[in-house]
C-alpha cells in the first residue's frame, strides 16, 4: 500500500494587497522548492494575486494550486480621500465590509479544503496571516496539521503591544507614537474579535517574518526570546520579494532579459532606460490611501519646482474588489495632470494605474523612493538599496518610517509623524526631495541605503541568515 504524500502547504492570506503580496511571495518561494502549495483566497483576491504578482517569471503561478474561498456579498465603496494622509481618517475603512465578509464566510470552505488535504497527506501545514485567527483555529483542529503565522508587517510593529517591547523601540528611537493612534476604533474592535495575534501566535507551531537581521536585528532578538519561552520556532525569511538587479547602463533588451518577468515591459521601465543612473525619484503611496486634491496639487508643485526626474504613481486606493466596473476615479486629477505634464516637459512620468514597483526600485536609474512606508514597500526599497522619503499614512507605517529614517538612517521624514493629518505644503516636500536627491547629506543617505541593500541581499543569498531560515523551515515542515 502506498504511503500518503508527505506534506501539503495551504496559504491563507488576509485580503489586502500588501498582505496578499507577502504570502504570495512566500508561497512561490516554497513552491519553487518543490513543495505542493495551495493558495486559498476569495475569488476576486485569487484573481488579484494573479494580476499583480511581479518579480517572478510568467509561469511562476503555475507552481501554485489556487483555491477560491466563497464569501458573502459585501459592499465595495470608493475610498475616501484624505488631506495629508495621516491619522485614522487615512485608514482604509472602506475595506471593512470585505474583511467582515471574509472572516464570516471563509472559515467553512477553508475547513473543507483542509479536511480533504488532511485525509490524503501525512501532514498539512497551514500558513496564515496573523490577521486570520480563524485559519489558526482550523489548523489546530486537524489531527495531522501544523499552523504557522506570517507577520506581514514589520516585526517591530508587534513590540508596541507590550511594555518591554515599547521600551526597546524607544531605545532604538522608533515608534514615538502608539500604533493605535493611526488605527480607528472600528478596526481595533474587529481585531479584538477576529484577528488578534494573541490568538494566532499561541495556537501556532511557529512564526515566520518578512524581515532580516540587517533591518530589525534587535526586534528579532527580543521576539525570539519571547517565542522560545513558549516553545515556538521563529523563522526570519525576509525579504520575501524577489531581488532584481537591473543596470541602468544596460540596453532595453538586456534589461528585459534580466528581469524576472517575461511579460511586456511597462512603459515606465522603458522611460527609465533613457534616464541617467541614480537620477529618478519614485513616488507611490501604496494601495490603501487616496490623497485629496489640495495635497495632490502641493505634491505636483514640489516635484515641478525641485527640477528632479520622477515617476509618480497617482492612483486612488483599492476598493474591496479592484475589478469593480467603476473606473472613473483614476481620472479625477486629469486636468491637473495634463497641465502638470506640460509644465514638467518630459522630466517625469505620471502613472495612473498599477506600476511594476519591484522593477522600478531595482532599476539603476532610480535614486530614491517617496513612500507611504508600508512594510512591503519598505523592505523592497531597502533590499534594492534605495533610500526612502517617508510619508506614512496609517497603521504600522509611521513606525516603519521612523525605523528607516531614525534608526537605520537610510531616509528622511517628509514631515514629523505627529503632524501627518495636515496638508503638507509644497515647500516642505520640495526641501525633503532636494535633501535626498542633490545635497551632500543626501549622498550620505544614499550611500547608507546602498550599504543596507548589500547586507539585505547577502542575507537572502546562499549562506545568508534569511536563506538559512527558509531552508530550515522547509526542512522542519518536511521532516
Amino acid at each position: 500500500m502506498e504511503s500518503p504524500p508527505p506534506v501539503a502547504v495551504v496559504a491563507v492570506p488576509f485580503p489586502a494587497q500588501g498582505h496578499l503580496n507577502a504570502l504570495l511571495h512566500l508561497s512561490l518561494q516554497l513552491a519553487s522548492r518543490g513543495l505542493p502549495v495551495h493558495y486559498a483566497a476569495p475569488p476576486e483576491h485569487a484573481r488579484q494575486a494573479r494580476a499583480r504578482v511581479h518579480g517572478w517569471g510568467g509561469d511562476a503561478l503555475r507552481l501554485l494550486r489556487l483555491h477560491e474561498l466563497p464569501i458573502p456579498a459585501y459592499a465595495s465603496p470608493p475610498p475616501a480621500a484624505t488631506p495629508g494622509g495621516g491619522g485614522p481618517a487615512a485608514f482604509p475603512s472602506h475595506l471593512m465590509p470585505l474583511w467582515e465578509a471574509f472572516t464570516a464566510g471563509a472559515p467553512a470552505p477553508l475547513a473543507s479544503l483542509l479536511a480533504a488535504l488532511s485525509a490524503t497527506h501525512r501532514r498539512v501545514v497551514v500558513l496564515y496571516d496573523l490577521a486570520n485567527a480563524f485559519a489558526a483555529e482550523e489548523a489546530a483542529r486537524l489531527p495531522n496539521g501544523e499552523g504557522y503565522g506570517l507577520i506581514c508587517t514589520s516585526l517591530s510593529t508587534l513590540l508596541w503591544w507590550t511594555d518591554a517591547g515599547t521600551s526597546l523601540l524607544r531605545e532604538l528611537s522608533v515608534g514615538c507614537i502608539p500604533i493605535h493612534t493611526y488605527i480607528p476604533e472600528e478596526f481595533m474592535e474587529y481585531s479584538r474579535k477576529r484577528a488578534r495575534s494573541d490568538q494566532t501566535i499561541p495556537s501556532s507551531a511557529g512564526v515566520l517574518t518578512n524581515t532580516c537581521v540587517t533591518l530589525e536585528g534587535e526586534s528579532i532578538d527580543f521576539f525570539a526570546e519571547q517565542l522560545a519561552g513558549a516553545g515556538k520556532k521563529l523563522f526570519n525569511v525576509g525579504p520575501l520579494n524577489p531581488i532584481l538587479l537591473l543596470d541602468a547602463s544596460s540596453s532595453s533588451e538586456e534589461q528585459k532579459g534580466s528581469s524576472s518577468s517575461d511579460k511586456e515591459r511597462h512603459e515606465c521601465l522603458r522611460w527609465l532606460d533613457e534616464q541617467p543612473p541614480a537620477s529618478v525619484l519614485y513616488v507611490s503611496f501604496g494601495s490603501t490611501t487616496s490623497l485629496r486634491g489640495e495635497q495632490v496639487t502641493e505634491l505636483a508643485a514640489a516635484l515641478r519646482d525641485s527640477e528632479q526626474r520622477f515617476i509618480w504613481v497617482l492612483r486612488d486606493a483599492d476598493r474591496g474588489n479592484i475589478f469593480t466596473d467603476d473606473c472613473g476615479e483614476d481620472h479625477r486629477h486629469a486636468k491637473l495632470m495634463s497641465e502638470f505634464t506640460e509644465e514638467t516637459g518630459g522630466r517625469g512620468m505620471v502613472v495612473t494605474g498599477w506600476a511594476p514597483q519591484l522593477e522600478i526600485l531595482a532599476h539603476g536609474a532610480t535614486a530614491a523612493f517617496l513612500s507611504h512606508c508600508g512594510w512591503n514597500s519598505t523592505i523592497e526599497s531597502m533590499a534594492h538599496g534605495k533610500p526612502i522619503l517617508g510619508w506614512p499614512m496609517h497603521s504600522d507605517q509611521p513606525l516603519n518610517a521612523e525605523l528607516v529614517c531614525k534608526h537605520l538612517e537610510a531616509g528622511v521624514l517628509v514631515r514629523a509623524v505627529e503632524k501627518q493629518r495636515e496638508v503638507i505644503p509644497r515647500t516642505t516636500i520640495q526641501e525633503a526631495i532636494e535633501k535626498v536627491m542633490v545635497s551632500d547629506e543626501g549622498r550620505k543617505i544614499q550611500q547608507r541605503a546602498m550599504a543596507i541593500g548589500e547586507a539585505v541581499r547577502s542575507s537572502a543569498a546562499a549562506g545568508g541568515a534569511s536563506r538559512k531560515d527558509l531552508e530550515d523551515f522547509v526542512a522542519h515542515i518536511t521532516r
